[in-house]
C-alpha cells in the first residue's frame, strides 16, 4: 500500500458512511474504515481523532465561516454577514455532487445518537465562531450571539432541504430562501 493517498479523508469519510450504514455505527471499528478505504488505521488517525469524528469534516466549515465573516461587505448588517459567510462555505462544501452524501450522512446521523450529539456539538461550535467573527467586526455581544443563533438556525435548514432533493437549486439558493424565512419569522414574533 503507498504511504500517501491521494484524496484519503473523503475516502475515509465515504467509507465510514457506507459501513455506518450497512453495519450500524456500534458495529463498526476504525480499522473497518481504513480497511474499506484502502488504507490504514494509523491514517486514519492522521485525518481523524476518532469515528465519530470522520463524518464531520475537522474544523473545515469553521474556518470557512470565520473568513466570509470578516469578508462580508462592511455595510452588511449582522445577520447578514452570517448569511453571507454560510452562502459562500456552502458554494464550497455543498455542491451538487456531496447532495447525495450529505442525504445519506443525514440519515446516518438521524439513526444514532451519539452521532446526534456530535452533530449538536458541531452546530455550537459553528455558531459560537459566528458570534467571535462578529464581535471582531465590533458588533455588540448580544447582537453577535443572536444573528448568530437564527443564522444557525437558517444555515440548518437550508442544509437540511437541499439534502433532501435529488436536484433542483444550488444551495446558494436554499440559503437566501431560508435567511428569507427566518427574517420574516423573528420580524412577527
Amino acid at each position: 500500500m503507498a504511504r500517501w493517498q491521494p484524496k484519503a479523508s473523503e475516502r475515509l469519510a465515504l467509507a465510514a458512511l457506507e459501513l455506518f450504514a450497512e453495519r450500524g455505527y456500534e458495529n463498526t471499528t476504525v480499522i473497518d474504515i481504513a480497511q474499506r478505504a484502502g488504507l490504514t488505521k494509523s491514517t486514519f488517525f492522521r485525518h481523524f481523532q476518532d469515528k465519530r469524528e470522520v463524518l464531520f469534516g475537522g474544523d473545515t466549515m469553521t474556518g470557512l465561516l470565520v473568513e466570509a465573516i470578516a469578508a462580508a461587505p462592511a455595510t452588511a448588517t449582522p445577520f447578514e454577514a452570517v448569511a453571507h459567510a454560510l452562502d459562500a462555505a456552502g458554494r464550497e462544501a455543498f455542491t451538487p455532487a456531496r447532495r447525495e452524501f450529505s442525504a445519506r450522512r443525514r440519515a446516518v446521523i438521524a439513526a444514532n445518537p451519539e452521532l446526534q450529539e456530535r452533530e449538536a456539538l458541531k452546530g455550537l461550535g459553528l455558531t459560537a465562531a459566528m458570534t467571535g467573527a462578529l464581535k471582531r467586526r465590533g458588533v455588540p455581544d448580544l447582537t453577535a450571539y443572536v444573528a448568530a443563533e437564527l443564522g444557525a438556525l437558517a444555515g440548518k435548514i437550508a442544509y437540511e432541504r437541499w439534502s433532501e432533493t435529488a436536484d433542483g437549486d444550488d444551495y446558494s439558493e436554499y440559503v437566501q430562501r431560508a435567511f428569507g424565512e427566518v427574517r420574516a419569522a423573528s420580524a412577527s414574533c
